[in-house]
């Protein structure tokens, strides 16, 4: 292992700057490897999930969402934000159910990614979901998204293209490639399963 002593920063003081309904920002004075100070902003934020659903047909299940910091309608895989203390894999079943309405027999938890480390400590855990059923959505008020399916291929092109851009999508597009490819190997477990294990284990 590397000694990275000489890279870490040590945190001295914590100023809070906003706690809104979505975002909570922090100010940190922090001591940085040279002995001087210096202040670091960011968003603090429980994490979150995101879904890459398999169809038995071979497509994945997307959507198209307005994003209003970035005035545009993106495409991405379904995804949503830890509650309090909840389970990863629960907060995945959920959000895929209440988003799109599929349910999932096995699931697989591939990884994590950290999409804004700059800015945010935010992680996102990957799931893979597969063994689809399809019932209704059950959206939030005031969430509005369309739900459709595309191939591995038309999925990769669009991030080649640049009509993806959203960066957990994007590695979630890679994700797939590498699963499918045989080169990343997934545990596949039944969800109720999974559950049961995650339940014994807290």
């Amino acid at each position: 292992m590397n000694d990275d002593s000489h890279l870490i920063e040590t945190p001295l003081l914590r100023t809070e700057l906003l706690r809104g309904n979505f975002l909570h920002v922090v100010r940190d004075t922090v001591r940085m490897p040279n002995g001087a100070e210096a202040t670091r902003e960011y968003v603090l934020h429980p994490g979150a999930v995101m879904v890459i659903g398999l169809l038995d047909d071979g497509r994945v299940v997307l959507e198209r969402q307005f994003r209003h910091p970035m005035q545009s309608v993106m495409i991405e895989f379904p995804a949503g934000k830890l509650d309090e203390g909840e389970d990863s894999l629960v907060c995945a079943q959920r959000e895929l159910l209440e988003e799109t309405g599929y349910s999932a027999r096995e699931w697989a938890c591939a990884g994590r990614l950290a999409p804004t480390v700059a800015y945010s400590d935010e992680t996102i855990d990957i799931w893979f979901a597969r063994g689809l059923s399809l019932g209704e959505r059950q959206l939030d008020d005031g969430e509005f998204l369309d739900v459709f399916t595309a191939t591995p291929a038309e999925l990769q092109a669009w991030c080649f293209s640049g009509e993806v851009i959203d960066s957990k999508t994007l590695i979630g597009s890679m994700w797939l490639q590498n699963v499918q490819s045989g080169e990343w190997p997934l545990a596949w477990k039944d969800a109720a399963t999974s559950l049961l294990a995650g339940q014994s284990s807290s």
